[in-house]
């Protein structure tokens, strides 16, 4: 059986790891590389860093930082935000991402997705969906770091994902983003029945309870999470011991120095 994974979210603006709610009312929490370091040390099974203002702001992703924090990160390291072309994309690479997650440029590129996995393969190409529920099982998807309502189908831009070739999913639910309130399982649900792909679950982790039902009724293969990682609230190392002891196949060693 193939491990479930633990991956910490690092949200980037101004250089410095913030958080928000439901998007807004974002604050500073904490210097990017001491974070990673720590994540990697308690265990992370990979890491993620998003510039969340780089394609707002219409500005060069922060490649320097990006540098520093793979250089001290063992594990599978993903960068998103601001990422618009095959350029940016490979930029990332040679910056020690190991994989690229792309928003709002599958939006306005359809080629971009496509023409990304034929030159880099589909195991470093991920689409990234911010979606907001519109009723009774259905989802519609946001560009712009949320503020943008697109009118598409977010089940149905899953599904054009997989087509894409691309490798991943990884779907950040606006509703319960900083919330804490349980990842939307409905959702996840609904995008298991509907591609065969990984999906990796964002959005509204607040106890260890919520990381099991996301992994075992989500269907998902991973949990990502934020504030609850940022803020000391649960610990990766306790976390993966409370899934253990209840049937989770989860990666038990860690990268402590």
């Amino acid at each position: 059986m193939k491990l479930k994974r633990i991956i910490p979210c690092m949200d980037i603006d101004n250089r410095k790891v913030v958080k928000g709610r439901k998007f807004l009312d974002v604050q500073e929490v904490a210097d990017p590389l001491e974070r990673a370091k720590k994540y990697v040390a308690d265990g992370a099974d990979e890491l993620v860093f998003y510039d969340i203002s780089a394609s707002v702001d219409g500005r060069e992703m922060f490649l320097d930082l990006i540098q520093e924090i793979a250089a001290v990160v063992p594990i599978p390291f993903i960068v998103g935000g601001g990422i618009k072309s095959l350029k940016d994309i490979e930029n990332v690479l040679a910056a020690g991402g190991d994989k690229v997650s792309i928003n709002s440029a599958a939006l306005t590129d359809p080629d971009l997705i496509p023409e990304a996995v034929k030159r880099f393969g589909p195991e470093r190409i991920m689409l990234s969906m911010d979606v907001k529920r519109a009723g009774d099982g259905k989802w519609k998807v946001y560009a712009k770091a949320g503020k943008e309502e697109t009118g598409i189908d977010a089940i149905e831009w899953a599904k054009t994902g997989e087509r894409w070739g691309a490798g991943e999913l990884v779907v950040n639910s606006i509703d319960e983003d900083g919330v804490k309130a349980g990842y939307d399982i409905e959702l996840y649900k609904a995008l298991d029945e509907a591609v065969s792909i990984p999906v990796v679950a964002s959005g509204g982790a607040g106890t260890k309870e919520d990381f099991l039902e996301v992994l075992t009724n989500g269907r998902v293969e991973s949990a990502l999470a934020a504030s609850v990682f940022h803020y000391d609230e649960i610990g990766i190392k306790e976390l993966k011991r409370f899934l253990q002891d209840r049937g989770i196949d989860v990666k038990d060693d860690c990268y402590a120095e």
